[in-house]
């Protein structure tokens, strides 16, 4: 199978020609209305955020600062991040910062599957840090987390959103084989933006790591995110979701990049909701089951309506 590849060097552009051209930005963009959110209060936010904070866990709505939070917690809903709270890796669009590493909580699994229990959570997303420290990435630690939710919960949805394991197929297949319903691997950007956006991963690998997932489960759900608004060409985004279909993903989430601070890669671009829309449009036509597009769009946010869609 042939995907797109990274440009060879980092002046090759692609041809702008028939091509929505990116507009020069200034320093620092203003935040357009529509990502002007009205918090949500109430007591359940504080109830779920009790919950976690009592048994030390993590989810990804709070370290990576996800401005979905208040929505999520007050509707019973979290994405648990599990193997703690700092990464090997340092991608320069994330929340997430990088070490001192935790030692792995044994009682971690148990713990997320507790918490879920009490929340009344019927679909459960797990993510991680990605861990390059640990002999398998931490494949086990996610597939023990997967069981321990099922024995607690019967008749839950687990889905787990993972990192690539450095391109481990044993890895991947100790995760696959406790069975979750739905394998998120977010692609995250175009490859051109890989050496500044993700200069520790690879494009190639993580699209190598979803067709191997399908290709051990051809009736697992498999499911993919792009984050636009960091200078890719409208050209580039649609040759990567053809990449990602063709590796076998049928589930896609489309969000808006919002630099954490000042210290990550600034906004190049907000995109209107309207053109949002176009992309969930052109995405069904190439063939994704479906869809999620959208300015506040992440990869677990609205996870379960979204494998629901299919399922009916």
């Amino acid at each position: 199978m042939v995907y797109s590849q990274t440009p060879k060097t980092k002046h090759e552009k692609p041809n702008t020609k028939n091509m929505k051209d990116i507009p020069n930005t200034p320093a620092r963009l203003r935040k357009p209305d529509w990502l002007k959110q009205r918090l949500p209060t109430g007591p359940d936010f504080e109830k779920i955020k009790g919950m976690i904070h009592k048994d030390r866990l993590h989810t990804v709505c709070q370290e990576a600062g996800c401005p979905n939070i208040w929505e999520c917690f007050s509707h019973h809903t979290a994405t648990f991040l599990i193997m703690g709270s700092r990464c090997t890796r340092n991608c320069r669009f994330c929340a997430v910062t990088e070490g001192p590493l935790e030692p792995l909580d044994p009682q971690e699994p148990a713990k997320v599957a507790n918490v879920a229990r009490k929340m009344g959570l019927k679909y459960v997303v797990v993510t991680s840090v990605t861990r390059d420290d640990l002999p398998d990435g931490g494949a086990g630690h996610f597939s023990e987390t997967i069981k321990k939710i099922r024995q607690k919960i019967p008749g839950v949805f687990v889905e787990v959103l993972i990192p690539d394991f450095q391109g481990s197929k044993e890895a991947l297949a100790t995760v696959l084989r406790a069975h979750p319903d739905v394998l998120n691997h977010n692609i995250e950007t175009v490859p051109r933006l890989y050496p500044e956006v993700r200069p520790q991963a690879d494009y190639q690998r993580s699209l190598e790591l979803i067709q191997n997932a399908h290709e051990f489960d051809p009736g697992l759900m498999t499911k993919s995110g792009l984050m636009l608004g960091l200078g890719e060409y409208p050209a580039e985004i649609r040759r990567t979701l053809e990449d990602i279909l063709n590796a076998g993903c049928r589930m896609l989430t489309l969000g808006q990049y919002l630099q954490p601070s000042k210290d990550h890669l600034p906004v190049k671009r907000y995109i209107p909701p309207t053109e949002f829309d176009e992309w969930r449009k052109t995405a069904l036509e190439l063939g994704f089951m479906e869809v999620a597009s959208g300015p506040f769009v992440r990869s677990s946010y609205h996870a379960r309506e979204l494998f629901q869609e299919i399922k009916e």
